[in-house]
């Protein structure tokens, strides 16, 4: 009791590390209570980060930062529209194809669940094959009802949110790059007088943030587009399609991997069966994986992902867990965040630091002189 007592009186005495904990429980509720109608914002934030970096770079080089962000923003614009355009269709139709094809795919699967009792029979009976089967009818039966039931409604929602997304992502990229020192010092204006613990966490997890954004998005890329390669070499269905959701799968590390191989090797199965085709599609996107996870990530993310790979499933799991995809997005900056909190926490003998009263516009002393240039 006396070690606990001991403990609040030592920590919380210090305003600097109450003003901490205060805004830690104040943006966690936050997220957690509106995280559903914030989502755009995340989003744009997010892409915001991904070409703060051009920004700034081309800040150092001396662009005035107001043409910076107007030229990265239009660049993006041009390319993002370009690349929706050139390969939604494609996307689309090999989803329409796929689902066109499931029939045929299952009855090809129960028949090959059929010939087990005879290809063999020390491991499977008939018996056994035959309730499997019924099970997964049933349960097909049961989530296609389900799926057709909440299809009209889910798919009016998404088609608005769509809509929704398209108007308000530009906006709101736009003005997170354009006044980003007007948000930055407004935001400063509500933190406590003692805030230098405040800015040295946010210093820290500002470029982490930045850096693992950028770095994810070079990472979906790349994958993608090797993938994508890899697949139409091998005279995959559906190339662009598996080549996206491998590329996308990225964004959750280790699990997304797993998850991914699961419809890779279903296509590639029911398309090349048990020939040597199917084994070197698989050997192939081990290869991938391989390469991802050993050179791309650490060349990418050496500075922005400091942290064990056991410490990264904990943190997709629980922020998973608890704030869905955006949690499972966030989960390594979340995590590099507790980690940044934590060493930046005062210590028994620490001596305070010197206090700080400046507005946390992180190390942006260059975009500020671009923003007056």
């Amino acid at each position: 009791m006396y070690t606990i007592r001991d403990w609040f009186s030592r920590h919380l005495s210090d305003p600097q590390v109450v003003g901490l904990a205060v805004l830690l429980v104040v943006g966690v509720a936050t997220v957690t209570l509106l995280g559903g109608m914030l989502v755009p914002v995340f989003a744009s934030i997010v892409l915001a980060y991904l070409l703060e970096g051009v920004v700034r770079a081309l800040t150092r080089r001396g662009v005035a930062r107001h043409w910076a962000v107007l030229g990265v923003y239009l660049v993006f614009m041009v390319f993002l529209v370009t690349g929706v355009l050139a390969l939604l269709p494609t996307i689309v139709n090999q989803i329409l194809q796929l689902v066109e094809n499931l029939p045929a795919m299952l009855e090809q699967g129960q028949e090959a669940l059929l010939q087990l009792p005879e290809r063999y029979p020390a491991y499977f009976s008939p018996e056994q094959v035959s309730v499997l089967l019924d099970t997964i009818r049933r349960e097909a039966i049961a989530y296609g009802r389900a799926f057709a039931a909440s299809f009209s409604f889910a798919s009016v929602v998404m088609v608005i949110s769509l809509i929704v997304y398209a108007v308000l992502l530009p906006v709101l990229i736009f003005f997170f790059l354009w006044d980003k020192s007007k948000i930055l010092g407004w935001m400063g204006r509500f933190l406590p007088r003692h805030h230098s613990l405040v800015l040295s966490v946010w210093q820290e997890v500002d470029a982490q943030i930045g850096n693992y954004v950028r770095g994810k998005f070079v990472e979906v890329v790349v994958v993608w587009a090797g993938t994508y390669v890899t697949f139409l070499f091998f005279g995959l269905d559906f190339a662009m399609l598996l080549a996206l959701l491998v590329g996308l799968s990225v964004i959750i590390p280790y699990v997304g991997a797993i998850v991914v191989t699961i419809p890779i090797a279903i296509v590639a199965y029911f398309q090349f069966g048990t020939s040597p085709e199917f084994m070197w599609i698989l050997i192939a996107y081990a290869i991938i994986q391989a390469i991802d996870a050993n050179i791309l990530v650490p060349l990418i993310f050496s500075e922005a992902v400091n942290l064990h790979p056991v410490a990264i499933i904990i943190a997709i799991l629980i922020f998973g867990g608890i704030w869905g995809f955006w949690g499972v997005f966030f989960a390594i900056p979340l995590a590099n965040l507790i980690q940044a909190v934590i060493n930046a926490w005062p210590r028994a003998g620490d001596v305070p630091a010197a206090d700080s009263d400046e507005a946390p516009t992180v190390d942006h002393d260059r975009d500020q002189a671009g923003a007056r240039a």
